[in-house]
């Protein structure tokens, strides 16, 4: 995932006074569970692009300039404001909603938790509209050391004494080799990309599978983690994790030292007068997970000889390449799918029949047409299932948050004014913002599947963020744009192509509470696929087989 933060799904926020209905209810039609075979034909390609310098931003118009609005408040007093409506008083949402209409702009100053005493100047400039957003990728005018993770950073213990990848700027020596050695890892593993995928989320289906006619429903989102788990280490590494000393303990040893890290910007639903000290006050010691730790380390470095061997002929050690391996794989690519597949399910769920039976038809036409084997080169030709993979990446962007410090003066457009950013000011981005701005996307809160179908489609793709730099930009060496964006972005597609040749259609119903996603079913026909429910973030079917 990108070089920004990648987990934000793991910042439980529950709303304090708000419900949502998502129209989910028993389908009538039937599972159908076809043999699937998977190959390579031919092999995907990764190349290390060569070292560029970012993309460029447009010169300023004459927009008025204007002084960019907002202030920070008292010291410490302001910060603590902040982010108690962020957390609690207004939630996520509805605390730059509200500084929007107050500014009535969309480039304001505000305070970003955690704030005292974890970080030392919470001050920020928010940026929350498509104009004004992409100048966070620009490394000509943005600073990225140490702000992978915002106005804060997690101590290095928790990364065995390094710095990682992410909290690089392009310009520090150590950037361009860690990173060229994730994009040799990626070529490496091409060929196993596809047959892997397959093994382990046919795994995760016959899991499901097993659970609904033994139990009537099963969990979605712990066989998720595990197949996905399972598929970066095979794909990766070429090591089935389960077949090691590590077992399937992978998932969890990740979530609690995902947990420790993004502590500080995490709000779990607990009562304000026990999350506030416990997360947001003062970090939680790394030793709470040193164990943990040490043991999937020890895994990357048993499984990972071939790159590591190839990292030592580079100029990096075997030991700080592990380290960053091993981030790469948990926080980045393990997290990403641990949030967007089930992301992508959900919005599929609420799409309904129709769209169910379009992809079901595109993705068994296709496969059949290419002799009844899935390719990279077949993916290419299911323009839907692509255009339904970058709307879930657009609507619920897995990367929300980005920073970056001004390296000297500049000038900042939104739509509508022009903004004199200083030396040394923090800028921050609220994606979800950029990427359903009214004056870019028609119906920017629903979930078009085709809205990237098409020559005016893909003219769209610049909009879509999540990988920290656009669609239609490619990850270098010089810049902090996603090592993986390309894997991620057929992985999303795989998943969708692996559900549609298997099953027909699913629907379920779900309402949102102060504790949670909570559930309500309706009726159980004996044809009901599954039923799909929603309970915090998980996903769990519930049905009879037919």
């Amino acid at each position: 995932m990108a070089s920004s933060l990648t987990l934000p799904s793991l910042q439980l926020q529950f709303p304090s006074q708000r419900s949502s209905k998502i129209s989910w209810r028993p389908s009538t039609h039937r599972l159908i569970v076809r043999p699937m075979r998977a190959s390579v034909s031919e092999k995907s390609s990764v190349p290390p692009p060569p070292v560029t310098t970012t993309m460029a931003t447009p010169e300023p118009t004459k927009l008025p300039i204007r002084e960019v609005p907002g202030d920070y408040g008292l010291p410490s007093v302001g910060p603590i404001k902040d982010r108690n409506d962020f957390f609690y008083n207004q939630g996520r949402e509805e605390f730059f909603k509200s500084r929007v209409q107050k500014y009535q702009s969309t480039v304001f100053r505000t305070n970003m938790p955690p704030g005292p005493f974890i970080s030392s100047n919470p001050k920020v400039i928010a940026l929350l509209d498509a104009k004004s957003f992409p100048v966070l990728f620009d490394v000509s005018k943005v600073e990225k050391k140490d702000l992978f993770t915002g106005t804060y950073m997690p101590s290095t213990e928790l990364t065995g004494g390094y710095r990682i990848l992410s909290y690089l700027d392009p310009s520090e020596p150590n950037h361009s080799k860690l990173k060229k050695l994730l994009f040799f890892m990626l070529q490496s593993s091409r060929d196993r990309v596809i047959p892997e995928f397959h093994t382990s989320f046919t795994e995760l289906f016959e899991t499901i599978e097993k659970e609904l006619t033994s139990k009537g429903k099963a969990g979605f989102n712990d066989p998720n983690d595990q197949a996905s788990f399972n598929f970066l280490g095979r794909s990766f590494y070429g090591t089935n994790p389960a077949d090691t000393k590590l077992g399937t303990d992978g998932p969890s040893l990740i979530g609690k030292w995902v947990l420790i890290q993004l502590g500080p910007i995490l709000t779990l639903g607990l009562p304000r007068a026990v999350e506030e000290p416990l997360l947001h006050t003062f970090p939680l010691p790394p030793l709470l997970v040193e164990g943990g730790y040490h043991k999937l380390y020890d895994f990357f470095y048993e499984s990972s000889t071939s790159v590591l061997d190839e990292a030592e002929k580079m100029g990096i050690s075997r030991e700080e390449a592990c380290h960053n391996l091993l981030f790469a794989t948990c926080f980045n690519s393990f997290g990403g799918m641990k949030i967007l597949f089930p992301n992508i399910i959900k919005r599929l769920a609420v799409a309904g029949i129709k769209l169910h039976t379009q992809l079901a038809e595109e993705v068994r036409s296709v496969v059949k047409n290419n002799g009844g084997k899935l390719t990279m080169a077949a993916t290419e030709q299911m323009p839907l299932v692509k255009s339904v993979v970058y709307e879930a990446l657009r609507i619920e962007p897995p990367v929300p948050f980005q920073y970056g410090k001004a390296k000297s003066d500049f000038v900042i457009e939104s739509h509508d004014a022009a903004f004199k950013i200083k030396e040394g000011e923090m800028l921050f981005g609220y994606q979800p913002f950029a990427t359903k701005d009214p004056k870019i996307f028609d119906q920017p809160e629903e979930f078009v599947a085709d809205r990237f179908l098409g020559e005016e489609g893909e003219k769209l793709l610049k909009y879509v963020l999540w990988s920290n730099g656009p669609e239609t930009e490619s990850p270098t060496l010089g810049n902090k744009q996603c090592a993986g964006k390309d894997f991620v972005v057929f992985v999303s597609r795989l998943f969708v192509v692996e559900w549609f040749r298997r099953y027909d259609s699913f629907e379920a119903e779900s309402t949102v509470s102060p504790l949670g996603d909570l559930v309500l079913v309706d009726g159980c026909n004996l044809n009901i696929v599954c039923i799909w429910l929603v309970k915090r973030n998980d996903i769990i079917f519930a049905g009879i087989l037919a």
